[in-house]
């Protein structure tokens, strides 16, 4: 009898919030071993949330990313310094132009093993950067994807934007003029220098 060939590393998941998740989906889908990173909300009171629930408030939502990737291609401790390193973990009251409590940041720790791993990501983070890092780790917490109209927002030509950052622009051409004009990838280039994975 043959045996059978060994079976591929199951893939895992790392839930983040990091403000915009139109840019945190974007930035992720970029990373080989990401096999997908979708946009929703985790960490709040209401079941199944919608988008303008969550941007007026009171949900206790954060807008996050659900991160599914290759473990024997990408580590997730390689995923977790990418994430500190792509945002501001040192403001608490949002990120960049995005104010308020569904735009905080945070991980959703799926385990005690992931939470572990956060944490010392966070710590190295913390070293790295000389100052506090604001950014929780949390529990575990039911994902919520969004509709599908934020989903792949970043790559998306086919339906015009309908929305403030440019009615009647492809969402692809709003989406590079928003991350640009709420200043995200400037102050990551501030905070995290050559550190900085996804910007130049």
């Amino acid at each position: 009898m043959q045996s059978l060939p060994t079976s591929a590393a199951e893939l895992e998941t790392l839930t983040v919030a990091g403000g915009c998740f139109w840019c945190v989906e974007a930035d992720f889908e970029k990373v080989k071993g990401v096999k997908e990173a979708v946009s929703g909300f985790a960490g709040g009171r209401t079941t199944n949330p919608t988008y303008r629930q969550v941007t007026a408030g009171g949900t206790g939502h954060y807008e996050a990313v659900e991160i599914t990737y290759d473990p024997a291609v990408v580590s997730e401790e390689t995923l977790l310094a990418m994430f500190f390193r792509s945002i501001d973990p040192t403001d608490a009251g949002g990120q960049f132009c995005d104010r308020g409590e569904s735009y905080r940041t945070a991980i959703f720790a799926m385990d005690a093993d992931q939470k572990a791993a956060a944490e010392r990501a966070k710590a190295e983070a913390a070293a790295d950067l000389g100052r506090e890092i604001v950014t929780p780790v949390l529990g575990a917490a039911t994902f919520y994807p969004a509709d599908a109209y934020h989903q792949d927002y970043y790559k998306s030509y086919d339906r015009l934007a309908l929305s403030s950052v440019g009615i009647g622009i492809k969402k692809s051409t709003a989406y590079e003029r928003y991350r640009k004009g709420c200043g995200r990838d400037a102050r990551v280039r501030e905070l995290w220098g050559s550190a900085a994975p996804f910007v130049g």
